[in-house]
């Protein structure tokens, strides 16, 4: 259980004011359709985030428990990092496709989402859980979390998030997780 509310709590905070929120909004104001545009990110997010939970799972296969644990707590601590550095989305980024918003969707968000940081922090975060089901659900509902009030309320509702404050408490979140991590193998 722990593995499942750390990773929706990580996600779904740092996923706020990131380039695939922004991906959502630029969707959902083109094609106005926003239940094809939640079934396109939630397979996409499903399917990336299982992949990176696997090699994940590998990952953690192949260090001994303490080096583990300080891996995932410094990959935790460059998360904080990168979480203060706002993200910025190409405006032609998801907008040249003629798909339909699904597909639209599907495409543009699995490959908006590989190499971002909600997918480092489930592969992290799947070295670190023994329960790989716990994170990949985890950090896909934080993923709908973020994104699914995004398609419905659009522009005006993004507009009213104090999107600095949250980047600093999602930057928060995960230095104190990467300093528990660290705690961790220093007591073990």
């Amino acid at each position: 259980m722990e593995g499942f509310l750390v990773s929706i709590t990580t996600i779904s905070i740092a996923e706020i004011g990131d380039r695939t929120q922004l991906l959502s909004l630029l969707l959902a104001a083109r094609f106005r359709r926003p239940w094809p545009i939640i079934a396109g990110i939630f397979c996409a997010t499903l399917a990336n985030h299982a992949v990176a939970g696997i090699v994940g799972v590998w990952f953690g296969t192949l260090l001994q428990p303490r080096t583990l644990q300080i891996v995932v707590g410094l990959s935790m601590i460059a998360m904080a990092l990168w979480t203060l550095k706002p993200d910025k989305l190409d405006e032609n980024a998801g907008t040249a496709s003629a798909m339909g918003a699904f597909l639209a969707t599907l495409t543009s968000f699995f490959i908006a989402e590989i190499g971002d940081k909600t997918q480092i922090a489930t592969l992290a975060l799947a070295a670190a859980y023994p329960n790989l089901l716990a994170v990949v659900s985890g950090t896909t509902a934080g993923m709908m979390l973020a994104n699914v009030p995004v398609v419905f309320l659009g522009k005006a509702f993004a507009d009213r998030l104090p999107i600095r404050a949250i980047h600093f408490g999602a930057a928060a979140i995960f230095s104190v997780l990467g300093v528990i991590f660290l705690l961790r193998a220093l007591w073990h």
